[in-house]
């Protein structure tokens, strides 16, 4: 009995960092790779290095698309996009009073 009770406080500091650190970082990942997987053509994104563009062309083979800017048509891999910017560029203006 003595022998867990000195390991305790440190199964106790993993748990902690489990659901703290860890369990919601992967539950990030999992919604990257869904928002990833669900980007169709005409959506307006913003890249990770803050390249805005809509996009043009999806490439299943690759995991890859093309967006469109200003600039030209460049070709990203959709995990560059941003899925916190975009949905804030997508998301309905909320009107000021």
């Amino acid at each position: 009995m003595g022998d867990i009770g000195q390991f305790l406080p440190m199964i106790l500091i993993f748990v902690v960092a489990y659901f703290f650190m860890i369990r919601p970082q992967m539950k990030r990942q999992k919604d990257e790779r869904k928002f990833a997987s669900e980007l169709k053509r005409g959506d307006r994104v913003i890249t990770k290095s803050g390249l805005h563009g809509k996009v043009v062309d999806l490439y299943d083979k690759d995991d890859s698309c093309v967006i469109e800017t200003m600039a030209g048509k460049l070709k990203f891999d959709r995990s560059a996009i941003s899925m916190e910017m975009s949905k804030k560029i997508n998301a309905p203006a909320v009107e000021k009073k």
